[in-house]
């Protein structure tokens, strides 16, 4: 049984308060640390977002220009067959390799680009 006679223990009004406030600090400063986290995670979600459209834009490019090359190739087979003597076939695979090294230039400067893009993390200009 307990001796009602004797008081209970008691909270000074002073340290429940200092109690209270410290309490609303610590409950601010978890909450400014978690929004310090959700900040920094929504950060990295939107890093690595760019990141992976960037990798994508690269091997959009290379299926591309793999499908652009392929095409070259076939339409040069194609002239060759048709040429009607040594003169025109000679012409044609000039013409080719001329155009193909300014498409494989070009290519390659897109690719490079591209690829530093998605090194570096940075959106398409």
């Amino acid at each position: 049984m307990a001796d009602s006679s004797k008081p209970g223990f008691q909270v000074p009004p002073e340290m429940r308060a200092f109690a209270e406030q410290s309490m609303d600090q610590a409950r601010k400063a978890f909450d400014s640390v978690v929004m310090a986290a959700q900040n920094a995670a929504s950060s990295f979600e939107g890093q690595t977002t760019a990141a992976q459209a960037n990798v994508k834009d690269v091997q959009r490019k290379v299926v591309s220009f793999t499908e652009q090359n392929v095409a070259a190739s076939f339409e040069l087979a194609r002239k060759l067959l048709a040429a009607k003597d040594g003169e025109e076939l000679m012409k044609v695979h000039a013409d080719y390799v001329k155009s193909q090294m300014q498409a494989l230039a070009d290519q390659a400067r897109e690719l490079s680009s591209a690829a530093t893009r998605a090194a570096t993390g940075k959106a398409k200009d």
